[in-house]
Protein backbone atom coordinates (compact mmCIF):
# COMPACT_ATOMS: atom_id res chain seq x y z
CA UNK A 1 0.00 0.00 0.00
CA UNK A 2 2.80 2.35 0.81
CA UNK A 3 4.48 1.79 -2.53
CA UNK A 4 1.15 2.25 -4.36
CA UNK A 5 0.40 5.49 -2.51
CA UNK A 6 3.85 6.81 -3.31
CA UNK A 7 3.37 5.93 -7.00
CA UNK A 8 -0.03 7.63 -7.11
CA UNK A 9 1.36 10.76 -5.48
CA UNK A 10 4.13 10.79 -8.06
CA UNK A 11 1.62 10.42 -10.90
CA UNK A 12 -0.53 13.27 -9.57
CA UNK A 13 2.51 15.50 -9.29
CA UNK A 14 3.54 14.70 -12.87
CA UNK A 15 0.06 15.39 -14.28
CA UNK A 16 -0.14 18.68 -12.39
CA UNK A 17 3.24 19.74 -13.76
CA UNK A 18 2.14 18.91 -17.30
CA UNK A 19 -1.08 20.87 -16.89
CA UNK A 20 0.87 23.87 -15.61
CA UNK A 21 3.14 23.74 -18.67
CA UNK A 22 0.25 23.49 -21.12
CA UNK A 23 -1.52 26.50 -19.64
CA UNK A 24 1.42 28.86 -20.17
CA UNK A 25 0.86 29.44 -23.92
CA UNK A 26 -2.85 30.19 -23.32
CA UNK A 27 -1.93 32.81 -20.73
CA UNK A 28 0.62 34.30 -23.11
CA UNK A 29 -2.04 34.61 -25.85
CA UNK A 30 -4.22 36.63 -23.49
CA UNK A 31 -1.63 39.42 -23.31
CA UNK A 32 -3.25 42.88 -23.45
CA UNK A 33 -3.23 44.86 -26.66
CA UNK A 34 -0.45 47.42 -27.08
CA UNK A 35 -1.26 51.06 -26.36
CA UNK A 36 -0.61 54.09 -28.52
CA UNK A 37 2.32 56.37 -27.64
CA UNK A 38 1.37 59.47 -25.66
CA UNK A 39 1.58 61.76 -28.69
CA UNK A 40 -1.23 59.93 -30.51
CA UNK A 41 -4.67 61.56 -30.18
CA UNK A 42 -8.19 61.18 -31.47
CA UNK A 43 -8.85 63.70 -34.22
CA UNK A 44 -12.15 64.75 -32.66
CA UNK A 45 -10.29 65.86 -29.51
CA UNK A 46 -8.35 68.33 -31.68
CA UNK A 47 -11.11 69.31 -34.12
CA UNK A 48 -14.63 67.94 -33.60
CA UNK A 49 -15.93 69.73 -36.71
CA UNK A 50 -14.09 67.41 -39.13
CA UNK A 51 -16.47 64.76 -40.45
CA UNK A 52 -15.44 61.15 -39.82
CA UNK A 53 -16.65 58.32 -42.06
CA UNK A 54 -14.34 55.49 -41.10
CA UNK A 55 -14.78 53.04 -43.96
CA UNK A 56 -12.80 50.08 -42.61
CA UNK A 57 -15.11 49.70 -39.62
CA UNK A 58 -17.85 48.96 -42.17
CA UNK A 59 -18.20 46.39 -44.98
CA UNK A 60 -18.18 49.16 -47.59
CA UNK A 61 -14.57 48.76 -48.67
CA UNK A 62 -12.63 46.78 -51.27
CA UNK A 63 -12.48 43.71 -48.98
CA UNK A 64 -16.21 43.74 -48.27
CA UNK A 65 -16.04 43.22 -44.51
CA UNK A 66 -14.92 44.98 -41.34
CA UNK A 67 -11.13 45.06 -41.27
CA UNK A 68 -9.06 43.53 -38.46
CA UNK A 69 -8.02 46.01 -35.80
CA UNK A 70 -10.83 48.53 -36.39
CA UNK A 71 -12.89 48.26 -33.21
CA UNK A 72 -14.45 51.71 -33.24
CA UNK A 73 -15.17 54.35 -35.91
CA UNK A 74 -12.38 56.58 -34.63
CA UNK A 75 -9.70 58.64 -36.37
CA UNK A 76 -6.40 58.39 -34.47
CA UNK A 77 -3.32 60.36 -35.54
CA UNK A 78 -0.11 61.76 -34.18
CA UNK A 79 -0.82 65.15 -32.62
CA UNK A 80 1.14 67.17 -35.23
CA UNK A 81 -0.88 65.57 -38.05
CA UNK A 82 -4.17 66.19 -36.24
CA UNK A 83 -3.25 69.82 -35.57
CA UNK A 84 -2.35 70.31 -39.23
CA UNK A 85 -5.81 69.05 -40.21
CA UNK A 86 -7.32 71.51 -37.74
CA UNK A 87 -5.47 74.37 -39.44
CA UNK A 88 -6.70 73.23 -42.84
CA UNK A 89 -10.26 72.84 -41.54
CA UNK A 90 -10.25 76.38 -40.20
CA UNK A 91 -9.46 77.69 -43.68
CA UNK A 92 -11.96 75.45 -45.43
CA UNK A 93 -14.85 76.30 -43.12
CA UNK A 94 -14.50 79.95 -44.16
CA UNK A 95 -14.97 78.79 -47.78
CA UNK A 96 -18.02 76.68 -47.06
CA UNK A 97 -16.31 73.27 -46.95
CA UNK A 98 -15.39 70.65 -44.37
CA UNK A 99 -12.81 67.90 -44.42
CA UNK A 100 -14.10 64.33 -44.18
CA UNK A 101 -11.70 61.53 -43.18
CA UNK A 102 -12.07 57.95 -44.38
CA UNK A 103 -9.02 56.42 -42.69
CA UNK A 104 -6.28 57.62 -40.35
CA UNK A 105 -3.91 55.48 -38.29
CA UNK A 106 -4.10 51.86 -39.54
CA UNK A 107 -2.80 48.98 -37.41
CA UNK A 108 -0.42 46.46 -38.95
CA UNK A 109 -3.00 43.71 -38.38
CA UNK A 110 -5.31 45.57 -40.78
CA UNK A 111 -2.56 45.70 -43.41
CA UNK A 112 -2.08 41.96 -42.90
CA UNK A 113 -5.81 41.51 -43.51
CA UNK A 114 -5.48 43.38 -46.83
CA UNK A 115 -2.59 41.13 -47.83
CA UNK A 116 -4.51 37.92 -47.04
CA UNK A 117 -7.46 39.20 -49.05
CA UNK A 118 -5.26 40.13 -52.03
CA UNK A 119 -3.71 36.66 -52.04
CA UNK A 120 -7.16 35.04 -52.12
CA UNK A 121 -7.80 35.33 -55.85
CA UNK A 122 -11.19 33.68 -55.51
CA UNK A 123 -12.61 36.57 -53.45
CA UNK A 124 -13.82 39.09 -56.03
CA UNK A 125 -16.94 40.23 -54.17
CA UNK A 126 -16.19 43.98 -54.38
CA UNK A 127 -14.40 44.05 -57.74
CA UNK A 128 -17.27 45.70 -59.62
CA UNK A 129 -16.96 48.85 -57.51
CA UNK A 130 -13.36 49.17 -56.35
CA UNK A 131 -11.16 47.57 -59.05
CA UNK A 132 -13.30 46.83 -62.13
CA UNK A 133 -10.42 47.32 -64.60
CA UNK A 134 -7.60 45.73 -62.56
CA UNK A 135 -6.89 42.01 -62.46
CA UNK A 136 -6.58 40.94 -58.84
CA UNK A 137 -3.31 39.15 -59.63
CA UNK A 138 -1.73 42.59 -60.22
CA UNK A 139 -2.72 44.33 -56.96
CA UNK A 140 0.76 43.93 -55.45
CA UNK A 141 2.67 44.62 -58.67
CA UNK A 142 0.65 47.74 -59.43
CA UNK A 143 1.11 49.07 -55.90
CA UNK A 144 -2.48 48.96 -54.69
CA UNK A 145 -1.65 46.51 -51.87
CA UNK A 146 1.62 46.25 -49.89
CA UNK A 147 2.86 44.46 -46.78
CA UNK A 148 3.52 47.80 -45.05
CA UNK A 149 1.54 51.03 -45.02
CA UNK A 150 2.49 54.56 -44.09
CA UNK A 151 -0.84 54.74 -42.26
CA UNK A 152 0.64 52.45 -39.58
CA UNK A 153 3.15 55.16 -38.67
CA UNK A 154 0.33 57.45 -37.55
CA UNK A 155 0.79 60.58 -39.67
CA UNK A 156 -1.08 59.56 -42.84
CA UNK A 157 -4.74 60.21 -43.53
CA UNK A 158 -7.24 59.50 -46.33
CA UNK A 159 -9.78 62.28 -46.76
CA UNK A 160 -11.97 64.38 -49.02
CA UNK A 161 -14.02 67.60 -49.05
CA UNK A 162 -17.70 68.07 -48.24
CA UNK A 163 -19.70 71.12 -49.24
CA UNK A 164 -21.58 72.56 -46.27
CA UNK A 165 -24.19 72.05 -45.07
CA UNK A 166 -23.30 68.37 -45.29
CA UNK A 167 -25.97 66.10 -46.70
CA UNK A 168 -26.47 62.67 -45.09
CA UNK A 169 -24.90 59.67 -46.81
CA UNK A 170 -27.18 56.68 -47.11
CA UNK A 171 -25.86 53.47 -45.59
CA UNK A 172 -24.24 50.73 -47.64
CA UNK A 173 -26.08 47.41 -47.61
CA UNK A 174 -23.96 44.31 -48.33
CA UNK A 175 -25.13 42.57 -51.48
CA UNK A 176 -26.49 45.68 -53.13
CA UNK A 177 -25.61 46.23 -56.81
CA UNK A 178 -22.14 47.72 -57.22
CA UNK A 179 -21.21 50.54 -59.59
CA UNK A 180 -17.64 51.29 -60.78
CA UNK A 181 -15.88 53.81 -58.53
CA UNK A 182 -15.05 55.98 -61.56
CA UNK A 183 -18.64 56.19 -62.87
CA UNK A 184 -20.25 59.65 -62.95
CA UNK A 185 -20.98 60.96 -59.48
CA UNK A 186 -24.74 60.57 -59.81
CA UNK A 187 -24.30 56.88 -60.73
CA UNK A 188 -21.65 55.60 -58.30
CA UNK A 189 -22.26 55.00 -54.59
CA UNK A 190 -23.64 58.25 -53.16
CA UNK A 191 -21.14 60.08 -51.01
CA UNK A 192 -21.83 63.53 -49.58
CA UNK A 193 -18.39 64.73 -50.72
CA UNK A 194 -17.69 66.98 -53.67
CA UNK A 195 -17.02 65.29 -57.01
CA UNK A 196 -13.38 64.17 -57.15
CA UNK A 197 -13.79 62.11 -60.32
CA UNK A 198 -13.61 58.78 -58.48
CA UNK A 199 -14.69 57.41 -55.16
CA UNK A 200 -12.36 56.70 -52.26
CA UNK A 201 -10.09 53.64 -52.63
CA UNK A 202 -10.71 53.43 -56.35
CA UNK A 203 -7.99 51.12 -57.74
CA UNK A 204 -7.57 52.86 -61.07
CA UNK A 205 -5.17 55.32 -62.68
CA UNK A 206 -8.01 57.86 -62.71
CA UNK A 207 -7.32 58.18 -58.99
CA UNK A 208 -3.91 59.73 -59.72
CA UNK A 209 -4.25 63.24 -58.34
CA UNK A 210 -3.21 65.06 -61.50
CA UNK A 211 -4.41 62.55 -64.11
CA UNK A 212 -4.95 64.70 -67.24
CA UNK A 213 -8.31 63.04 -67.97
CA UNK A 214 -9.74 64.62 -64.81
CA UNK A 215 -10.69 68.21 -65.65
CA UNK A 216 -13.20 70.91 -64.81
CA UNK A 217 -14.83 70.93 -61.39
CA UNK A 218 -13.35 67.54 -60.50
CA UNK A 219 -9.80 68.79 -61.02
CA UNK A 220 -10.57 72.04 -59.19
CA UNK A 221 -11.85 70.07 -56.20
CA UNK A 222 -8.73 67.90 -56.12
CA UNK A 223 -6.51 70.95 -56.28
CA UNK A 224 -8.44 72.72 -53.52
CA UNK A 225 -7.88 69.71 -51.26
CA UNK A 226 -4.25 69.29 -52.30
CA UNK A 227 -3.23 72.93 -52.06
CA UNK A 228 -4.99 73.51 -48.74
CA UNK A 229 -3.40 70.48 -47.11
CA UNK A 230 0.06 71.06 -48.54
CA UNK A 231 -0.03 74.61 -47.17
CA UNK A 232 -0.20 73.13 -43.65
CA UNK A 233 2.44 70.44 -44.15
CA UNK A 234 0.52 67.45 -45.49
CA UNK A 235 2.07 65.93 -48.64
CA UNK A 236 -0.06 64.18 -51.25
CA UNK A 237 0.67 60.72 -52.66
CA UNK A 238 0.43 61.33 -56.44
CA UNK A 239 -1.29 57.99 -57.09
CA UNK A 240 -4.19 58.68 -54.70
CA UNK A 241 -5.96 62.04 -54.60
CA UNK A 242 -7.25 61.24 -51.05
CA UNK A 243 -3.91 60.22 -49.44
CA UNK A 244 -1.80 62.72 -47.45
CA UNK A 245 1.09 62.42 -44.98
CA UNK A 246 2.17 65.06 -42.49
CA UNK A 247 5.88 65.87 -42.76
CA UNK A 248 8.14 65.49 -40.93
CA UNK A 249 6.65 62.28 -39.58
CA UNK A 250 6.91 61.69 -35.86
CA UNK A 251 7.63 57.99 -36.44
CA UNK A 252 9.14 57.63 -39.93
CA UNK A 253 10.42 54.09 -39.34
CA UNK A 254 7.93 52.60 -36.85
CA UNK A 255 4.84 50.57 -37.81
CA UNK A 256 2.35 50.28 -34.94
CA UNK A 257 -0.23 47.58 -34.27
CA UNK A 258 -2.44 48.89 -31.46
CA UNK A 259 -6.15 48.59 -32.33
CA UNK A 260 -8.27 51.52 -33.45
CA UNK A 261 -10.23 52.18 -30.28
CA UNK A 262 -10.48 54.75 -27.52
CA UNK A 263 -8.89 52.21 -25.19
CA UNK A 264 -5.66 52.40 -27.16
CA UNK A 265 -5.24 56.02 -26.12
CA UNK A 266 -4.58 55.09 -22.48
CA UNK A 267 -7.49 56.96 -20.97
CA UNK A 268 -7.52 59.83 -23.47
CA UNK A 269 -10.55 60.53 -25.69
Amino acid sequence: MTRLSTALRGLVTTVAALLAVTTVPAAAQAAPDPKAPEDFVSLRSVDPTIIEEMRYVTPHNFVGERIDGYRQPLCILTRPAAEALHRAQTRLLRQGYSLKVYDCYRPQRAVDHFVRWAEDLGDQAMKAEFYPNVDKTRLFEDGYIAAKSGHSRGSTVDLTLVRLPAKPTRPYHPGQPLVPCFAPQDERFPDNSVDMGTGFDCFDTLSHTLDPRVQGAQRANRLLLKNTLEDVGLVNLPEEWWHFTYKPEAYPDTYFDFPVSAGSLTGRH
